[in-house]
C-alpha cells in the first residue's frame, strides 16, 4: 500500500473518530457525574460547574457540553463525506454528500428564491444541529433540544437575520414598516418580538414534551407489570412484561421522527420569516436609483 493511501485511510479514521469519540465521551462523563437514584426521574440539565461572571453567572449544564459535543460530530462528518472529493469515478460518500448540498439547495430555492441562495450552509448546519441534537437522546445523553436556553439562542440568530433583512432599505423604511397602519404600531412591535419568542418555545414544547410523555408511559407500563404480575412468586412477579417493547415503539416516535420534524419546522420557519422579511422590490428600486444618481 502506497503512502497516500495510506494517508488517506488515517485521515478517515481521524473524520470517522470525530464523529464517535465525542458521543463516546459524553456518555462516560453522563455515567460518572450522574448520582444514583432510584425510580423514573424528569429533571432537566445537568448543572457540571458555574464560572463567576461580573453581572451573572455562568452555568455550564449538560446542554452546552452536548451541543458542543454535537457539533463536534456533525464537523467529522462533514470532513468524512467531503474527503477525496473527484470529478470522475466518484465514490458513496460523496454521491451522499452532493445529494444533500443538492437537496438542501433545492429547498432554500423553493422557499427563500434564488437571491437567498446563500443560505443553504446555515440552513444545513440548523438542520443537522437540531436534529442530532434530538437524536442524541438515543444514547441516553440528554438532548440539547431540550434544554430553552439552547433553543432560545437558535431563535435569537434567527431574529438577527430577520431583522437585519428587514433594515436592508434602511431605518427609517423599517421603522415605517411597523407604523403600518398606525393604529396597529403596539401589535406590530409585539409581533416582532414574539418571532423569537414562539420559535424557541414551540421548538423546546415540542421536543421536551415527547420526553416527559416516555417517561410518564414507561412508568405507567411498569405500575402495569407489578400489578399484574407482583402477586407471583420470583422473577416473574419482577418481570417488566409491558415494558419491552413498546417504550421502543414510542422512541422511534418521539426522538426519532418527532425530532427531526421540529428540525425541520424550526428551519422552513427560520427561511419563511427571513424571506417574507426582506422588502426585495424596494430594495432593488432603491439600489437602482442609486446607480443611476452615480
Amino acid at each position: 500500500m502506497d503512502k497516500k493511501r495510506i494517508r488517506f485511510l488515517l485521515a478517515d479514521i481521524f473524520y470517522i473518530s470525530l464523529m464517535v469519540v465525542p458521543i463516546i465521551l459524553g456518555m462516560i462523563l453522563k455515567v460518572l457525574t450522574t448520582p444514583m437514584s432510584e425510580g423514573i426521574q424528569i429533571t432537566g440539565a445537568q448543572i457540571y460547574f458555574t464560572i463567576p461572571m461580573p453581572i451573572q453567572n455562568l452555568v455550564i449544564t449538560s446542554a452546552q457540553i452536548n451541543s458542543f459535543l454535537v457539533m463536534i460530530g456533525i464537523l467529522g462528518l462533514c470532513l468524512f463525506l467531503t474527503h477525496g472529493l473527484k470529478t470522475k469515478n466518484i465514490s458513496t460518500r460523496q454521491h451522499i454528500a452532493e445529494w444533500i448540498v443538492e437537496k438542501v439547495n433545492n429547498l432554500v430555492k423553493q422557499n427563500m428564491g434564488e437571491y437567498f441562495i446563500g443560505f443553504s450552509p446555515f440552513i444545513a448546519a440548523m438542520l443537522a444541529l437540531s436534529g442530532f441534537s434530538s437524536l442524541i437522546s438515543l444514547l441516553g445523553l440528554f438532548p440539547p433540544t431540550s434544554d430553552l436556553n439552547v433553543v432560545a439562542g437558535w431563535a435569537v440568530i434567527t431574529f438577527v437575520l430577520i431583522t437585519y433583512y428587514k433594515l436592508k432599505c434602511g431605518p427609517l423604511y423599517y421603522l415605517k414598516s411597523l407604523a403600518s397602519p398606525i393604529l396597529l404600531t403596539p401589535l406590530n412591535v409585539i409581533g416582532e418580538v414574539a418571532t423569537p419568542v414562539s420559535m424557541a418555545f414551540r421548538h423546546y414544547g415540542n421536543v421536551i414534551s415527547g420526553s416527559v410523555i416516555s417517561v410518564l408511559i414507561a412508568a405507567g407500563l411498569s405500575g402495569l407489570s407489578h400489578i399484574l404480575l407482583g402477586w407471583l412468586p420470583g422473577f416473574i412477579g419482577e418481570f417488566p412484561l409491558f415494558q419491552i417493547g413498546i417504550p421502543a415503539i414510542l422512541s422511534i416516535y418521539f426522538d426519532i421522527f418527532s425530532g427531526c420534524l421540529q428540525a425541520y419546522i424550526f428551519a422552513m420557519l427560520t427561511m419563511m420569516y427571513v424571506s417574507d422579511g426582506f422588502p426585495m422590490e424596494d430594495y432593488f428600486k432603491k439600489r437602482k436609483k442609486k446607480q443611476e444618481v452615480v
